[in-house]
């Protein structure tokens, strides 16, 4: 990561918070030759003022071996980005770069049992459908789910370490700072808008 001290996000409960909102995320393990990695949705829980992923991945795959051999995990949670350029600078004789939200978790992963896995599907189905959908959870096939439990494993990722960088032109004076929300507007897509929102947000703090 580029942990430059400016960009580091130091607040415990931002941190937590960027995670829950962006919580399909990237979690990645040594394998055998080359790092292995699954992007999965998971539930973001605090249990005694620790950090706890919830989650679960399809058996047998690489990945599941991976942490089965070495428990150790790093997490990626990707927010907004997108590039901002140097002619928006009070100052435009720098290089242009990419502003960008992100959080990496480091724990360790412990595979849950039977019923585990049960509860873990039920939790993320619950989490996105509403109770009267057709895909609820209480109105699929008991069998169907059970069968499907066979192929899944749950798991939990108990966090001992959070780096957080939320890289937001905090090394700009307050004119560039203003000159780049305004520039980030005139776009159209969600990365620019959400950045502007955030850089916004940290001017009128």
């Amino acid at each position: 990561m580029y942990k430059l001290s400016y960009f580091l996000e130091n607040d415990r409960e931002s941190i937590i918070g960027f995670m829950q909102e962006n919580s399909f995320a990237v979690v990645t393990g040594m394998g055998e030759q080359f790092p292995v990695a699954s992007h999965l949705p998971l539930e973001v829980a605090l249990k005694e003022d620790k950090v706890f992923l919830h989650g679960h991945l399809m058996k047998k795959t690489d990945h599941h071996l991976a942490f089965e051999k070495n428990s150790h995990v790093l997490v990626i949670f990707n927010g907004p980005h997108c590039y901002i350029s140097a002619g928006w600078y009070n100052n435009p004789q720098t290089a242009s770069t990419w502003n960008y939200m992100t959080v990496h978790a480091k724990g360790t992963i412990r595979f849950t049992d039977n019923e585990g896995t049960y509860q873990s599907i039920k939790a993320i189905t619950e989490k996105y459908e509403s109770p009267e959908s057709v895909a609820a959870f209480d109105k699929m096939p008991e069998d169907y789910k059970l069968q499907m439990a066979k192929a899944i494993v749950g798991f939990t990722i108990e966090v001992e370490t959070m780096d957080a960088v939320f890289k937001l032109s905090q090394n700009r004076d307050e004119v560039s700072k203003r000159n780049i929300i305004e520039q980030l507007q005139k776009r159209n897509d969600e990365g620019s808008l959400k950045i502007a929102a955030e850089m916004q947000s940290r001017l009128q703090q």
